[in-house]
């Protein structure tokens, strides 16, 4: 016999961490998708920033580039805190828009 039994234990795996976690993780989230295009030089590069937090309570500034249509490389850096990495994000972002990098267009709906 198939017997259907409601169990729920109260818990929610979406609710406040007991442990005083809550405060490691950041509260706003920065990324940004620059892309840079001249058909004179056949030219077509894209570079992606993003402030990630780690799975250990650290902050991470994770950069993607290259031609468009490819995956591109990728690098990490790590840090103790956001404030860090936002340093490194918006010195990045002022070294791509001096050569020219300008926020790509979004497409529909569609959100990086």
């Amino acid at each position: 016999m198939n017997r259907l039994v409601a169990i729920d234990s109260h818990m929610s795996l979406d609710g406040e961490s007991g442990s005083g976690d809550a405060g490691l993780m950041h509260r706003h989230r920065y990324r940004l998708h620059v892309q840079r295009i001249d058909a004179t030089k056949n030219m077509a590069r894209f570079y992606l920033l993003s402030i990630e937090p780690t799975l250990f309570g650290n902050i991470s500034l994770v950069r993607n580039w290259g031609r468009m249509g490819t995956r591109g490389q990728e690098r990490v850096h790590f840090f103790e805190n956001e404030k860090e990495a936002l340093t490194l994000f918006l010195d990045i972002l002022r070294e791509k828009r001096k050569k020219g990098y300008r926020p790509a267009p979004r497409c529909g709906n569609h959100r990086l």
